[in-house]
């Protein structure tokens, strides 16, 4: 496991932007985990800029988010489907039908959530996954539990999540309730992963998943297990 430590957040955006770079100059046609939330949205603008210059070609390269509310579609702008797509995938040249986000208004989503399990095997799983954490812990949106769940699945947001959230959204009571999120084993099985935390309100808990127990309770301390993370944490 690699700790790298940054002053600004400008620093950590372009540090993570120069190893998810690197990551498709060595693999054009690569498949990349992406992430949504505020810690990602300025490595997006770094590989935006990367991309417009010609130093990477997002051509080749397949993409998978971790999660999705339940009941918003690509069309709302709160939808983490929008979200990509006004962060980054409207800006380079990626084919959009090689952008995939799970269906959170899917009719079955224990089905979706079947599906986007076998889309990532037959991809040959992740090469590189981006990841940010929540306050408490949680990873796309894998909540603190009694066990670490391994398909993608639906899950019932914490209040804290929700909270935290709130401020997408014109009120806490717009803040959607549940999720569609990847489990821990496609999160587990990618290649390398990369985590972004930004800011001192971050510091207890990358300090609790990184340096404490293995604990589902703490969902990304199970990236401890992992053969190849790297994670960085800007003190601003």
């Amino acid at each position: 496991m690699k700790f790298i430590q940054t002053k600004t957040y400008a620093e950590l955006s372009h540090k993570a932007a120069d190893i998810i770079a690197a990551q498709i100059i060595l693999k054009p046609n690569c498949v990349i985990g992406l992430a949504t939330g505020s810690s990602p949205v300025g490595t997006y603008k770094e590989l935006i800029a990367y991309n417009k210059k010609g130093d990477i070609d997002f051509s080749d390269v397949t993409t998978v988010n971790l999660d999705e509310y339940v009941g918003l579609d690509g069309s709302n702008d709160q939808s983490y489907r929008y979200f990509m797509n006004d962060n980054l995938f409207n800006h380079i040249n990626i084919d959009k039908n090689c952008t995939h986000v799970p269906n959170g208004c899917a009719a079955d989503l224990a089905a979706e959530g079947e599906a986007y399990d076998a889309l990532i095997k037959d991809l040959g799983g992740i090469d590189l996954q981006l990841l940010g954490i929540g306050l408490d812990g949680h990873i796309g949106f894998n909540e603190p539990d009694d066990v670490f769940v391994k398909a993608t699945h639906e899950v019932v947001l914490d209040e804290s999540t929700i909270k935290a959230n709130a401020r997408f959204f014109a009120n806490e009571d717009e803040v959607p309730k549940t999720a569609i999120t990847m489990g821990m084993l496609s999160i587990m099985q990618a290649k390398k992963i990369l985590l972004v935390a930004n800011g001192k309100a971050k510091k207890d808990i990358v300090q609790k998943a990184f340096f404490g127990p293995i604990t589902p309770q703490v969902p990304a301390s199970l990236l401890q297990l992992h053969p190849d993370v790297t994670v960085i944490f800007s003190e601003e």
